[in-house]
């Protein structure tokens, strides 16, 4: 492992008077065979006080950035910005399933250290200076054989951090490796220990399950996630309004799987930027369903959910935008047999989301019988947009040959510019030859009338 090491952090080492360790996720990636490179930050650690690293730090050139005394840890940058994050050993307590320690007790002793993690393929170290592996609790085993086991019993350890029930479900769909029948069964008896953790954290959480393929390309990494998190229990917990869904059935004739479980193969089938709709996309079904007996207006009530769900994980507000359209969109024209009219200024409509929503569309025929054809309503609407290009169809504001000071120089309120421009946006999608200025003037000008012979006879009333 040495050969991987930042050239940087093994003259420190040289330069460092007690022993000095790399230890959690590059140590664990590196026993798995995946790759380990110049990350952002590397974990490192030692019995030595903090004073010690601040010296040996101040010898080698490293940046200081922060130091914790209360927890014993320095945040260093070296002189080509790698970043470091050293953590003298101690020994943590904690107030059940609250995720910061109430209290910490440094030692020397690396078998204490190793059982404050959380699981033991993160508790192996790497002796720098020394070039040896130093495995005080069988991790090294547990990483060859895909064993996620904890560093002490399962309700110890998922009794003292509630946020350890969502890594396990990460490293579970990061690293493709599966909990021991007590690391199993630990975090089922304390699934609800995930209350006490914030937002913040369980969404960071996750994004980082939804995102998992992209770690070290474990297939189906974030559908491997999102069961296990179905299987402990601690779905319920953090998406509640989705776990209704689990076991509810849907029609054979056109889904093979309950409400839930096609939520999670629609993650499956979706590309990584999308896998927050796919999860959501019916999650009105359940609501719709207990309030009336059917799913019609899942949708619709499905947009407003996830719009909930979202805004109390305190997602970004570009997220939550995105993820209420697409729910509120996916089943649009699900049988084919809107008017082509209609769909033209829907494309239009739907600007740069477009794609996103094709795509959602398509993950959600996959998601019904595992079916890898290209959905019909897709293949539509590609034909539709394919013409539209040939004919010249603007799709952005931009692309009209009108602007807006042209029209309030024709006559027309600058209050109405906005909404009379996207209206000559939808008209064109129907029919590109009104593309041109003259005719978009015109037609704007009998808009503005309209506007004001509505508003007029609205006054009337």
């Amino acid at each position: 492992m040495r050969t991987f090491l930042p050239e940087n952090l093994i003259a420190f080492s040289e330069s460092f008077k007690a022993p000095l360790y790399v230890v959690g996720g590059s140590v664990r990636d590196f026993l798995c065979g995946f790759p380990v490179g110049k990350k952002s930050d590397w974990d490192i650690c030692s019995p030595a006080s903090e004073d010690a690293v601040l010296n040996a730090a101040r010898e080698a050139n490293f940046t200081v950035r922060n130091v914790y005394r209360n927890t014993g840890t320095v945040k260093l940058t070296d002189g080509e910005g790698i970043g470091y994050e050293f953590t003298r050993f101690r020994s943590d307590k904690y107030v059940r399933g609250v995720h910061t320690p109430s209290s910490i007790e440094f030692t020397s002793d690396m078998d204490i250290d190793a059982r404050r993690r959380d699981f033991t393929c993160n508790a192996v170290y790497y002796d720098v200076k020394n070039g040896k592996f130093c495995d005080p609790l069988g991790g090294i085993d547990d990483i060859l054989n895909g064993r996620l086991k904890t560093v002490a019993p399962a309700k110890k350890v998922f009794g003292e951090d509630g946020l350890r029930l969502l890594r396990l479900c990460r490293f579970a769909s990061e690293l493709g490796f599966s909990p021991d029948e007590d690391c199993l069964n630990g975090a089922k008896e304390h699934a609800a220990l995930i209350c006490d953790i914030v937002p913040e954290r369980i969404f960071g959480e996750l994004c980082a399950i939804l995102r998992a393929d992209e770690k070290h390309g474990v297939k189906d990494g974030a559908y491997r996630g999102l069961c296990l998190m179905r299987e402990t229990g601690i779905l319920t917990h953090v998406l509640p309004e989705l776990a209704l869904g689990d076991g509810m059935k849907q029609r054979a004739d056109h889904h093979d799987y309950d409400v839930l479980e096609h939520s999670f193969r629609c993650v499956k089938y979706a590309p990584v930027p999308l896998r927050f709709a796919a999860l959501l996309h019916d999650v009105g079904k359940p609501f719709c369903y207990l309030r009336d007996g059917n799913f019609y207006y899942h949708p619709k009530e499905g947009a407003r959910i996830a719009r909930e769900i979202l805004l109390r994980l305190k997602a970004p507000t570009r997220l939550i935008e995105e993820t209420e359209m697409l729910v509120s969109t996916h089943m649009r024209d699900l049988d084919c047999k809107m008017k082509e009219a209609k769909v033209r200024r829907a494309l239009v409509g739907y600007g740069e989301r477009l794609p996103l929503l094709l795509q959602l569309k398509q993950a959600d025929f996959s998601a019904c019988k595992d079916d890898l054809s290209p959905a019909p309503t897709v293949v539509k609407w590609n034909r539709i947009l394919t013409q539209m290009r040939k004919e010249g169809v603007p799709f952005r504001l931009s692309e009209l040959n009108v602007k807006g000071n042209e029209l309030i120089s024709a006559g027309i309120s600058p209050s109405c510019v906005g909404k009379i421009l996207h209206e000559l946006l939808r008209l064109c999608a129907v029919d590109a030859t009104l593309n041109q200025k003259e005719k978009l003037i015109a037609r704007g000008r009998a808009l503005f009338a309209e506007l004001q012979n509505a508003a007029a006879k609205g006054e009337d009333a």
